[in-house]
């Protein structure tokens, strides 16, 4: 899954940003007889973000659309960063490195389709979960093994983690 490039670019991050529909979910958007939408989510991707954040990670989350089961979900594992209904988000992700003092570099992105591609361009690990469309998958440095809505955020806060834990050590026993 990982080469040595990948690996030195996931141990850089400082933030996690996450599209929704695709992403954390399969995609699908459903509703019930009341018109109220339904979302589901994995809770190994949930498991992960917590650990990610446990591990000293921001975690963004970053959708063109609005939707009251993904403001529950993101309150329930206590992301704070959440934007929904955000049809420019290239200009969310500018605002966030002004406002957390981070680089692109240092910014981790997984997308699945076209409206992830202009902050796919500019961060230093673009992530297309296993089912993202072909245009997505040509410009992420990682496509992960799991599609979404199944696991693919959870291997890439494992991903992020592991590199992250790897590079400290490494930083010291360099210092030792």
């Amino acid at each position: 899954m990982t080469g040595h490039g990948i690996w030195k670019r996931a141990a850089a991050i400082k933030l996690l940003v996450l599209d929704v529909d695709g992403v954390l979910t399969d995609g699908c958007i459903a509703f019930d007889a009341d018109g109220r939408e339904q979302k589901v989510f994995h809770a190994r991707d949930g498991y992960g973000m917590r650990a990610l954040m446990h591990n000293g990670v921001e975690i963004a989350i970053i959708s063109g659309r609005k939707s009251k089961p993904v403001e529950t979900r993101m309150d329930e594992l206590g992301i704070k960063h959440v934007f929904l209904g955000e049809k420019d988000k290239i200009s969310k992700l500018n605002s966030l490195t002004e406002t957390l003092g981070i680089t692109f570099a240092e910014i981790a992105y997984v997308g699945d389709d076209a409206p992830d591609l202009d902050c796919m361009a500019v961060v230093g690990l673009a992530v297309a979960v296993n089912d993202a469309h072909q245009s997505v998958r040509k410009v992420a440095h990682l496509c992960t093994a799991l599609p979404g809505g199944r696991g693919a955020v959870r291997e890439v806060c494992d991903l992020i983690i592991d590199a992250r834990q790897d590079a400290e050590l490494n930083n010291n026993l360099d210092a030792g």
